[in-house]
């Protein structure tokens, strides 16, 4: 049902891990730092998030999706050109119209949002090791496609106001591909990206109520 085996999916990651290192660590500086200013909000802070997010998926559209996965599997084309219009949305709404507010407000959809961030950071790579995957074939948070919509879903709940439904096509729609494949692939970690996205887009069309 894929245009690619498994060995050669993995095998992208192990290329790509190696070409792009140190980027996995800045990507947690990152992440670490759109939290601590989720937590701590400032004057510049839901920009400086937006920005964020929109970096890591403009690097996952381009880096990932155009360079690497675009050799074993065309439609990367495609999904790094989603990636990267992903991106301009957030610039756009985050940090043009500045129509996005971060903040974590402890109701259900917060709670949820925090475990969303959590787990693509933490046990998302630790349970690729323990299926049997090594380092060098995981894909890592902010630089890859399911922890980077995983990781936004989360960020996406932590927010207040009226959310603008165009941030959440482009991961719904990443979320059904990604979820999919990831039965196929073997992937457990990605699991969650399905029911993450239902998750999601329940939560905000029904207020975010607590």
């Amino acid at each position: 049902m894929l245009p690619f085996t498994e060995d050669q999916f993995l095998a992208i990651f192990a290329s790509y891990n190696e070409a792009i290192w140190p980027a996995q660590v800045l990507a947690y500086l990152l992440g670490g730092t759109a939290v601590i200013l989720l937590v701590a909000p400032s004057r510049w802070s839901d920009r400086v998030i937006a920005a964020i997010l929109a970096v890591m998926w403009a690097w996952t559209g381009v880096a990932y999706h155009l360079v690497f996965f675009a050799t074993i599997n065309k439609a990367a084309i495609l999904f790094g050109a989603l990636f990267v219009l992903q991106a301009a949305a957030l610039i756009h709404a985050g940090l043009v119209q500045h129509r996005v507010v971060f903040r974590f407000r402890g109701h259900l959809a917060g709670w949820i949002g925090l475990f969303f961030v959590f787990y693509s950071a933490l046990p998302y790579p630790l349970i690729g090791l323990v299926t049997g995957h090594s380092w060098a074939e995981l894909p890592l948070f902010g630089v890859t496609p399911c922890p980077v919509t995983i990781f936004t879903f989360g960020m996406l709940l932590l927010t207040r106001g009226t959310l603008p439904a165009a941030l959440l096509i482009i991961p719904v729609i990443w979320s059904l591909i990604g979820g999919s494949a990831a039965i196929l692939l073997r992937v457990p970690q990605d699991w969650l990206l399905l029911a993450s996205g239902v998750m999601t887009v329940a939560l905000v069309f029904r207020g975010r109520a607590a």
